[in-house]
């Protein structure tokens, strides 16, 4: 571990998607300032904030200034201290790199934390929808290297019309060819759908080959009709075979990760899943056998485990995902969870026996679909905050109420169409998600295609391994 010590530096600029304006009042509500004086650290000069930290520490207070909107960087203190000239004294000598002190800042790393506000508290009521998400703590690479911080929001430019053509064409097809047409719906879909996603003005892509699809459905069939005739011809042979599939179900789960991945791209870097058979098998099986054992209570952190093999599994090029997520966090999740849903059932209960039973109805049905839109969206938010690449992280802030409309809804609509909304349904859903969803960019994301450059000999023998199976994150 390295003793170095380090200073937070801000020069004045802002995050992207944060106004100047919700910025200073983030700043004077953090560190509790005059106006006069929140009005001097965006004068141009390169102000340290704070210096002689830890590294841990350093990203933690820049974490903090992060979520107010303040572009900071994190300096080694053996490092010169570069001076930026103020716009309105460009024609005269700069001045010095200024410091400045606030009591938040200057407290050891523990109290600061007590002592700093809540962001919801710092955040003044015009702050705009983006500036409200809160990145997730951030693990830096290499302690002496900083970047420029940006949020590029995830967007998708997909709409239910266009979509609509592909999916009819895809459900014709496939009934007329008996099936077969389905490999190629599924690329056609997910071709739509990864093309119409933008991350920093760039497209997702996905590469994967019909046929090897079709082939893989095809063996899978093979394989089902095979179990089938033998467990009814021997009943040991089904025993057997149902043994047999439990320990191949967890190297089919990680072929199928790794065939979705390495057919996504992202400017021309394709992804790529390494997760180990015992991971696989402890997810798929053990932990949930341990689940059952223990009535259920284990469910926070079997979950847990899940998420936890399938990022730290995955890659962009070679560079490994990372969930920096703990099981207190997910018990703190699961637990608000249930208390919600008791709280529903008691006062469903209550106004059943108090007023009428269509009342303790109506309470439990509101209550249900609340539950439901809490980890619907509260899941998703779980992950991808506490997911990052190397130094790069990502945010999402799904609400529960906009959620669960979104679903009940299209629903509602699907039905009432006879399943011809169902197009449109899926453009609302996933625009709704990109919407929620951002990576905060750590300099830029150019150095992972040059790393891709030396991977791309290596991939073509796993591109033939296709199975309909796996596992979810959310």
């Amino acid at each position: 571990m390295t003793t170095e010590l380090y200073r937070i530096q801000f020069a004045g600029e802002t995050l992207d998607g944060f106004e100047a304006t919700d910025v200073k009042n983030n700043l004077q509500g953090l560190f509790r300032i005059s106006d006069e004086r929140v009005e001097s650290l965006f004068d141009g000069t390169i102000r340290t904030l704070k210096t002689d930290l830890s590294f841990d520490d350093a990203n933690r207070y820049r974490d903090r200034l992060i979520k107010a909107g303040a572009d900071v960087e994190i300096v080694p203190v053996a490092a010169p201290q570069m001076v930026a000239e103020p716009e309105s004294k460009r024609s005269v000598e700069a001045p010095r790199a200024a410091s400045l002190s606030v009591e938040p800042m200057e407290a050891k790393a523990e109290e600061a934390e007590e002592a700093a506000p809540t962001p919801e508290s710092t955040q003044p009521a015009a702050v705009s929808k983006s500036a409200n998400r809160v990145p997730p703590k951030r693990p830096v690479a290499k302690p002496a290297e900083t970047g420029h911080l940006r949020e590029a929001p995830i967007e998708f430019t997909g709409n239910g019309g266009e979509y609509f053509g592909i999916w009819i064409i895809n459900i014709l097809l496939t009934i007329v060819t008996l099936g077969i047409y389905s490999a190629w719906a599924t690329v056609r879909n997910n071709q739509y759908f990864y093309g119409n996603t933008r991350l920093d003005n760039a497209s997702f892509q996905y590469l994967a080959d019909p046929i090897t699809i079709l082939k893989g459905r095809l063996l899978a069939l093979a394989i089902l009709v095979v179990f089938v005739v033998l467990s009814n011809l021997y009943v040991e042979a089904s025993i057997l075979l149902g043994i047999g599939f439990i320990f191949a179900m967890p190297w089919i789960v990680i072929r199928s990760l790794r065939f979705q991945s390495i057919n996504s791209a992202y400017r021309n870097v394709r992804f790529d899943f390494e997760g180990k058979y015992v991971e696989a098998l402890m997810a798929l099986f053990v932990w949930p056998l341990l689940n059952l054992f223990t009535f259920m209570l284990l469910t926070p952190f079997v979950t847990l485990k899940t998420h936890r093999f399938i990022a730290n599994g995955s890659r962009f090029g070679t560079t490994p995902f990372l969930l920096n997520s703990t099981a207190g966090q997910y018990y703190s999740f699961f637990g608000k969870g249930i208390l919600m849903g008791l709280v529903f059932g008691l006062v469903a209960w209550i106004g059943g026996e108090l007023f009428h039973v269509v009342l303790g109805t109506l309470i439990a049905v509101v209550g249900y679909i609340a539950v439901i839109g809490y980890f619907m969206a509260g899941m998703t938010n779980l992950y991808v905050n506490s997911l990052s690449l190397e130094g790069h992280t990502f945010s999402s802030d799904l609400q529960p109420g906009r959620m669960i409309w979104i679903y009940i809804s299209n629903s509602f609509l699907v039905m009432l169409t006879a399943g011809l909304f169902t197009p449109w349904a899926k453009v609302r859903m996933a625009r709704y998600r990109a919407s929620c969803t951002a990576m905060i960019v750590d300099g830029d994301l150019d150095h992972f295609v040059a790393a891709e450059d030396k991977r791309t000999s290596a991939l073509g023998q796993e591109l033939g391994d296709a199975f309909d199976v796996g596992i979810a994150a959310f």
